[in-house]
């Protein structure tokens, strides 16, 4: 294996995930709870990685051969991110509890995180340009010996990061003990979901 291009494709990769996004902010959340934060940054770092091998084996150009696939995802990526970000408006808005027992809005069943970590990863339009699209184009520009070498370098990039972020946020538990930390994290949530929102929707219209 040659660890340069490992190492690229690490780098590639966090360039990538660390902005704070829907994602990273879903996982800030559960972290910052302590409700099913393993189950929650396995699925994220699994549905990464397997974007990014969709992207390496070339099927980045997916929406060529269904060019239905892009728009109808966008749209369900908008409704999802939409409801989410005025959900978070209203915990913000409408606080409902004391601190982290309460403000942070009722427990999440494992189901439920699972089903939120699986959407924030794949109905995000964005986490399919950077990941299937970008990262596959430069994981294939590394040749057919070193495509799954950047690979599996994204991958662990991804992985790592999720799993930081989750142990980070946990040591923030104290601070949101306070309602007002909690108001200002979902007020900042809601006004990140719905500006993506908002952002995949006038691209939606000018294409």
């Amino acid at each position: 294996m040659n660890t340069s291009t490992y190492f690229l494709g690490m780098a590639a990769s966090a360039g990538l995930i660390m902005a704070i996004g829907a994602q990273n902010a879903f996982i800030l959340r559960q972290g910052v709870r302590r409700e099913h934060v393993a189950a929650v940054v396995t699925v994220c770092a699994v549905s990464d990685a397997a974007l990014i091998a969709l992207g390496t084996a070339g099927i980045g150009a997916a929406s060529v051969v269904f060019p239905l696939a892009i728009p109808l995802m966008t749209v369900a990526g908008i409704l999802f991110l939409s409801v989410y970000g005025l959900r978070a408006a209203r915990r913000a808005w409408q606080p409902t509890g004391e601190g982290l027992n309460g403000h942070g809005g009722p427990a999440l069943s494992l189901r439920s995180a699972l089903l939120q970590a699986a959407a924030f990863s794949w109905l995000n339009p964005h986490a399919w340009l950077d990941t299937t699209v970008l990262l596959g184009s430069l994981a294939n520009a590394q040749g057919d010996e070193g495509r799954w070498t950047f690979a599996a370098g994204a991958m662990t990039s991804s992985l790592l990061w999720f799993t930081v972020l989750a142990w980070a946020a946990g040591r923030l538990a104290p601070l949101f003990r306070r309602p007002h930390t909690w108001r200002v994290f979902d007020a900042g949530v809601a006004m990140m979901m719905i500006a993506l929102a908002g952002s995949l929707t006038l691209q939606t219209l000018k294409g």
